[in-house]
C-alpha cells in the first residue's frame, strides 16, 4: 500500500502543476482564473489570451496525464518498493486518477483549477490510445451541433465508457470502471456550464455550429 500512496501522491502533485498558470507566468503574471469563466483551462485560455498560449496550456495538461498514467507508475523508489500485492492495472489507473484530479484540485493554487479534459486525454494516451479519436469526434461533433464546448466536453467523456461497455467487457473492466468514474466526475466538474445553459447565459460559439448556419444562410436566401 506504501507503494501505492506514494505514486498517487506524486501523480497528484504533478497534476497540480497547471498549465494555464505556468503560461501564464511566462506570459509576465497573466492568471486567466480573473478572466472569462474563471476556469484555468484551455477553453478559457483561448478566449482570453488567444491560440498560442492556449495550445501551451493544453499541450502541458496532456502531458501531465501522460506521465502520471505512463511514468509515475513505473518508478523505482528506494523507500517505496513494489508491492507485488498491488495490480499493475489498477496501479496504474490510480496515478491517472491522481494526475486528473491534480489538474482539478491543484494544491498549489488553493484547490482552484480546470475541469480535467486534457489531462484526462492525457492518461487515455497510457490506458487506451483508441479511444482518443473517438472521444474528441463525437466532442466536435456536439460541439458543431450545440455550440457549447462544455456540453461537448461532457458528452464526449460519457461516450467513452459506453463504447467500451459495448465492445470491451469483461475484458477491459477496470478501464471501464476507470472511464465510467471520470465521465461521472466530468459532469460534476461541468456544474456550472450545466447552470449557466439552464439559465440561458452559456457562452455559445456559434460560428462552429455550421448546420445552423447553413440553415439559416437558406432561410435568408428564400
Amino acid at each position: 500500500m506504501l507503494e501505492l500512496g506514494v505514486k498517487f501522491l506524486i501523480s497528484y502533485f504533478i497534476g497540480s502543476l497547471m498549465g494555464a498558470l505556468i503560461m501564464g507566468k511566462l506570459r509576465g503574471g497573466v492568471d486567466i482564473r480573473e478572466m472569462g469563466s474563471g476556469n484555468a483551462g484551455g477553453t478559457n485560455a483561448l478566449r482570453t489570451q488567444g491560440f498560442a498560449f492556449a495550445l501551451g496550456v493544453v499541450i502541458i495538461d496532456i502531458g501531465k496525464g501522460f506521465i502520471g498514467a505512463g511514468i509515475v507508475p513505473g518508478l523505482e523508489i528506494p523507500f517505496a518498493p513494489a508491492d507485488p500485492e498491488i495490480s499493475r492495472t489498477w496501479l496504474t489507473l490510480s496515478c491517472a486518477m491522481a494526475a486528473v484530479f491534480g489538474h482539478v484540485w491543484p494544491v498549489y493554487h488553493q484547490f482552484q483549477g480546470g475541469k480535467g479534459a486534457a489531462t484526462l486525454i492525457g492518461t487515455f494516451i497510457v490506458l487506451g490510445p483508441e479511444l482518443i479519436l473517438p472521444m474528441v469526434l463525437v466532442w466536435a461533433w456536439v460541439l458543431v451541433l450545440t455550440g457549447y464546448v462544455g456540453l461537448s466536453t461532457m458528452i464526449a467523456a460519457s461516450s467513452v465508457p459506453v463504447w467500451i461497455g459495448f465492445t470491451r467487457l469483461p475484458e477491459d473492466q477496470p478501464l471501464f470502471i476507470y472511464c465510467v468514474g471520470m465521465a461521472v466526475f466530468v459532469v460534476l466538474w461541468h456544474r456550472s456550464n450545466i447552470q449557466r445553459m439552464r439559465a440561458g447565459n452559456e457562452h455559445r460559439n456559434t460560428r462552429l455550429m455550421i448546420f445552423s448556419r447553413k440553415r439559416q444562410q437558406e432561410d435568408e436566401q428564400a
